[in-house]
């Protein structure tokens, strides 16, 4: 009897503790609209975003701003994916640079044309030509357009805690 005790004791412990586990990489089913979601860094939810023309218009009156954006990624980085370009569903707003959070996770290659949402900090930055030249080769340009990059570019960034990325 003590043993079966033993057993449910450590088996409840086992289940909490499962649900505590990160998400990274995890599948989520939306039951009311079958769409699947998967999630990348932090866990999060989709509860309270916003979606990127709101963010860039409160961006114009602030240097930086902790949100959740909604968007629609254009270009993901072909080396490994750590940085993609996101605009509004409409695809009607200026581009947001992404990156994720302290290099932690990466998102899939094939994610173009793919709704997200993004928890964590909107902010203005210019970036310089080098890392311009970077991105540019991470993306697979050819030399004439990377040598073509000779000005710093004043962006709107974003560096995501977390990402759900929407499958249909």
């Amino acid at each position: 009897m003590k043993s079966l005790l033993y057993l449910m004791i450590a088996a409840s412990i086992a289940l909490t503790n499962c649900k505590n586990l990160p998400t990274n990489d995890s599948l989520q089913r939306n039951l009311a609209n079958n769409t699947i979601v998967k999630s990348f860094g932090d866990n999060m939810d989709a509860k309270g975003s916003i979606n990127l023309d709101q963010a860039i218009a409160q961006l114009n009156n602030v240097d930086s701003m902790e949100v959740k954006i909604e968007g629609k990624v254009t270009e993901v980085c072909q080396a490994k994916g750590c940085w993609m370009n996101v605009v509004s569903i409409q695809g009607e707003s200026t581009p947001m640079f992404v990156q994720f959070k302290d290099y932690g996770f990466f998102m899939p290659k094939d994610c173009a044309g793919k709704r997200v949402v993004m928890d964590g900090m909107a902010y203005k930055s210019v970036t310089p030509v080098e890392e311009l030249r970077h991105y540019a080769m991470d993306k697979g340009a050819s030399q004439e357009d990377i040598a073509k990059i000779t000005e710093p570019k004043e962006e709107l960034k974003f560096m995501a805690n977390g990402v759900l990325l929407y499958e249909k």
